[in-house]
Protein backbone atom coordinates (compact mmCIF):
# COMPACT_ATOMS: atom_id res chain seq x y z
CA UNK A 1 0.00 0.00 0.00
CA UNK A 2 1.34 3.51 -0.91
CA UNK A 3 1.72 5.90 2.34
CA UNK A 4 0.00 9.13 2.12
CA UNK A 5 0.51 10.67 5.57
CA UNK A 6 -2.81 11.41 5.92
CA UNK A 7 -4.71 10.59 8.97
CA UNK A 8 -7.65 11.76 10.89
CA UNK A 9 -8.74 11.50 14.84
CA UNK A 10 -10.57 7.87 15.05
CA UNK A 11 -8.97 6.58 11.79
CA UNK A 12 -6.60 4.27 11.33
CA UNK A 13 -3.23 4.63 11.27
CA UNK A 14 -0.80 5.00 7.95
CA UNK A 15 1.97 2.78 7.73
CA UNK A 16 5.38 3.75 6.10
CA UNK A 17 7.21 0.92 5.51
CA UNK A 18 11.09 1.26 4.65
CA UNK A 19 13.70 -1.62 4.08
CA UNK A 20 15.32 -1.35 7.95
CA UNK A 21 12.17 0.65 9.82
CA UNK A 22 8.25 0.72 9.64
CA UNK A 23 6.86 3.98 10.60
CA UNK A 24 2.88 4.01 11.56
CA UNK A 25 1.41 7.46 12.04
CA UNK A 26 -1.96 7.77 13.82
CA UNK A 27 -3.92 11.43 14.67
CA UNK A 28 -5.22 11.70 18.58
CA UNK A 29 -6.69 14.21 20.54
CA UNK A 30 -8.43 17.43 20.02
CA UNK A 31 -5.70 19.07 18.63
CA UNK A 32 -5.33 16.41 15.53
CA UNK A 33 -1.71 15.59 16.80
CA UNK A 34 0.38 13.19 15.29
CA UNK A 35 1.81 10.52 16.83
CA UNK A 36 4.55 7.73 16.10
CA UNK A 37 5.43 4.54 16.30
CA UNK A 38 8.76 3.26 14.78
CA UNK A 39 9.30 -0.85 14.81
CA UNK A 40 13.16 -1.81 13.65
CA UNK A 41 11.86 -4.80 11.13
CA UNK A 42 15.25 -6.92 12.01
CA UNK A 43 14.63 -6.78 15.97
CA UNK A 44 11.09 -5.93 16.34
CA UNK A 45 11.60 -2.98 19.08
CA UNK A 46 9.26 -0.28 19.32
CA UNK A 47 9.79 3.10 20.20
CA UNK A 48 6.96 5.85 20.49
CA UNK A 49 7.14 9.64 19.59
CA UNK A 50 4.88 11.83 21.17
CA UNK A 51 2.62 10.17 23.46
CA UNK A 52 0.20 13.16 22.58
CA UNK A 53 -3.40 11.85 23.43
CA UNK A 54 -5.68 8.60 23.66
CA UNK A 55 -3.73 6.41 25.92
CA UNK A 56 -5.94 3.52 24.26
CA UNK A 57 -5.54 4.42 20.48
CA UNK A 58 -1.92 3.90 21.24
CA UNK A 59 -1.69 1.34 23.23
CA UNK A 60 -3.64 -0.83 20.50
CA UNK A 61 -1.37 1.22 17.91
CA UNK A 62 1.87 -0.88 20.16
CA UNK A 63 0.15 -3.74 20.53
CA UNK A 64 1.71 -6.60 22.66
CA UNK A 65 5.08 -6.25 21.72
CA UNK A 66 5.16 -3.20 23.83
CA UNK A 67 7.52 -0.27 23.22
CA UNK A 68 11.26 0.75 25.14
CA UNK A 69 11.04 4.14 24.86
CA UNK A 70 8.68 7.34 24.32
CA UNK A 71 10.47 10.61 23.35
CA UNK A 72 8.82 13.91 24.01
CA UNK A 73 9.68 16.43 21.29
CA UNK A 74 9.14 18.77 23.13
CA UNK A 75 7.22 20.56 26.45
CA UNK A 76 3.63 21.32 25.39
CA UNK A 77 0.85 19.88 27.07
CA UNK A 78 -0.82 18.90 24.00
CA UNK A 79 2.10 16.42 23.21
CA UNK A 80 2.34 14.59 26.22
CA UNK A 81 -1.41 13.99 27.64
CA UNK A 82 -0.84 10.40 27.39
CA UNK A 83 2.69 9.81 28.26
CA UNK A 84 1.93 8.79 32.02
CA UNK A 85 -0.48 6.52 31.04
CA UNK A 86 1.62 4.73 28.00
CA UNK A 87 4.76 4.57 30.52
CA UNK A 88 3.00 2.93 32.84
CA UNK A 89 1.19 0.31 31.11
CA UNK A 90 4.80 -0.34 29.11
CA UNK A 91 7.37 0.20 31.42
CA UNK A 92 9.08 2.11 28.35
CA UNK A 93 11.97 4.99 29.00
CA UNK A 94 10.97 8.14 28.62
CA UNK A 95 13.63 11.09 26.53
CA UNK A 96 13.08 14.49 25.95
CA UNK A 97 15.20 17.65 25.64
CA UNK A 98 17.31 18.30 27.93
CA UNK A 99 16.40 22.43 27.82
CA UNK A 100 12.22 20.96 27.76
CA UNK A 101 12.73 18.52 30.08
CA UNK A 102 11.27 20.21 33.07
CA UNK A 103 8.46 21.52 31.61
CA UNK A 104 7.11 18.14 30.90
CA UNK A 105 5.50 16.37 34.14
CA UNK A 106 6.35 13.05 33.75
CA UNK A 107 9.48 12.10 34.78
CA UNK A 108 12.42 11.94 31.99
CA UNK A 109 15.16 9.24 32.55
CA UNK A 110 17.28 10.44 29.54
CA UNK A 111 17.58 13.79 28.58
CA UNK A 112 18.72 14.16 25.07
CA UNK A 113 21.37 16.90 23.78
CA UNK A 114 21.62 18.19 20.29
CA UNK A 115 23.40 15.10 18.29
CA UNK A 116 22.94 12.58 20.82
CA UNK A 117 22.08 9.16 19.17
CA UNK A 118 18.38 7.53 20.02
CA UNK A 119 18.11 3.68 19.31
CA UNK A 120 15.66 1.49 18.34
CA UNK A 121 16.28 -1.87 17.67
CA UNK A 122 19.40 -1.68 15.11
CA UNK A 123 18.30 1.74 13.85
CA UNK A 124 19.73 4.72 15.01
CA UNK A 125 18.07 8.44 15.26
CA UNK A 126 20.32 11.75 15.64
CA UNK A 127 18.47 14.62 17.74
CA UNK A 128 18.30 18.00 17.01
CA UNK A 129 17.92 20.69 19.13
CA UNK A 130 15.66 23.72 17.58
CA UNK A 131 15.40 26.56 19.62
CA UNK A 132 12.08 28.95 19.36
CA UNK A 133 9.23 27.49 19.62
CA UNK A 134 10.05 26.33 22.78
CA UNK A 135 14.14 26.64 24.53
CA UNK A 136 14.46 22.40 24.13
CA UNK A 137 12.60 21.02 20.93
CA UNK A 138 14.29 17.90 19.39
CA UNK A 139 13.76 16.54 15.93
CA UNK A 140 14.95 13.35 15.13
CA UNK A 141 16.52 12.59 11.69
CA UNK A 142 16.73 9.02 10.58
CA UNK A 143 18.94 8.78 7.82
CA UNK A 144 18.05 5.46 6.06
CA UNK A 145 21.03 3.33 4.80
CA UNK A 146 18.60 2.48 1.74
CA UNK A 147 17.02 5.71 0.85
CA UNK A 148 16.98 9.37 1.98
CA UNK A 149 16.58 11.06 5.60
CA UNK A 150 13.58 10.50 7.64
CA UNK A 151 13.03 14.06 10.07
CA UNK A 152 10.63 13.92 12.65
CA UNK A 153 9.90 17.68 13.40
CA UNK A 154 7.73 17.71 16.53
CA UNK A 155 6.05 21.31 15.95
CA UNK A 156 9.23 22.93 14.41
CA UNK A 157 8.83 22.65 11.26
CA UNK A 158 5.62 21.75 8.96
CA UNK A 159 4.28 22.23 5.56
CA UNK A 160 4.36 26.18 4.76
CA UNK A 161 6.45 27.14 7.66
CA UNK A 162 8.11 26.52 11.01
CA UNK A 163 6.44 26.59 14.21
CA UNK A 164 4.59 28.82 16.25
CA UNK A 165 7.24 31.13 17.72
CA UNK A 166 3.97 33.13 19.89
CA UNK A 167 4.94 36.50 17.76
CA UNK A 168 8.07 36.50 19.22
CA UNK A 169 10.62 37.90 16.62
CA UNK A 170 13.64 36.67 18.27
CA UNK A 171 12.30 33.10 19.15
CA UNK A 172 11.20 32.80 15.21
CA UNK A 173 14.56 34.09 14.41
CA UNK A 174 16.18 31.14 16.43
CA UNK A 175 13.81 29.04 15.20
CA UNK A 176 14.45 29.48 11.77
CA UNK A 177 17.89 29.54 11.94
CA UNK A 178 18.05 26.24 13.50
CA UNK A 179 15.83 24.94 10.68
CA UNK A 180 17.82 26.26 8.35
CA UNK A 181 21.36 25.42 9.60
CA UNK A 182 20.24 21.93 11.17
CA UNK A 183 18.26 20.47 8.26
CA UNK A 184 17.88 22.67 5.56
CA UNK A 185 21.46 22.84 5.01
CA UNK A 186 22.68 19.26 5.45
CA UNK A 187 19.84 17.25 4.08
CA UNK A 188 18.46 16.30 0.88
CA UNK A 189 15.85 18.00 -0.76
CA UNK A 190 14.29 14.42 -0.65
CA UNK A 191 13.68 14.31 3.29
CA UNK A 192 10.90 13.33 4.45
CA UNK A 193 9.11 15.63 7.07
CA UNK A 194 6.80 14.07 9.62
CA UNK A 195 5.11 17.20 11.95
CA UNK A 196 3.37 17.15 15.29
CA UNK A 197 0.22 17.73 13.28
CA UNK A 198 -0.93 17.46 10.16
CA UNK A 199 0.01 16.29 6.62
CA UNK A 200 4.03 15.41 5.91
CA UNK A 201 6.03 17.38 3.19
CA UNK A 202 9.59 17.33 1.74
CA UNK A 203 12.46 19.45 2.63
CA UNK A 204 12.59 19.98 -1.35
CA UNK A 205 8.46 21.25 -1.41
CA UNK A 206 10.03 23.72 1.51
CA UNK A 207 12.91 24.80 0.70
CA UNK A 208 12.14 27.90 -2.03
CA UNK A 209 9.59 29.17 0.41
CA UNK A 210 12.46 30.09 3.07
CA UNK A 211 13.14 33.43 2.18
CA UNK A 212 9.01 34.10 1.76
CA UNK A 213 8.94 32.97 5.90
CA UNK A 214 12.01 35.17 7.08
CA UNK A 215 10.45 38.16 5.04
CA UNK A 216 6.84 37.65 6.62
CA UNK A 217 8.50 36.51 10.54
CA UNK A 218 6.38 33.62 11.37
Amino acid sequence: MTYSGVVKVGGAADVHELTDLMISKVAVGPMDNNAYLLRCRATGEQLLIDAANEASTLLTLIGDDGITAVVTTHRHGDHWQALAEVVAATGARTYAGAYDAEGIPVGTDELVEDGDTIRVGRVELTARRLVGHTPGSIALVYDDPHGHPHVFTGDCLFPGGVGNTWKDPEAFASLLHDVETKLFAVLPDESWIYPGHGRDTTLGDERPHLAEWRERGW
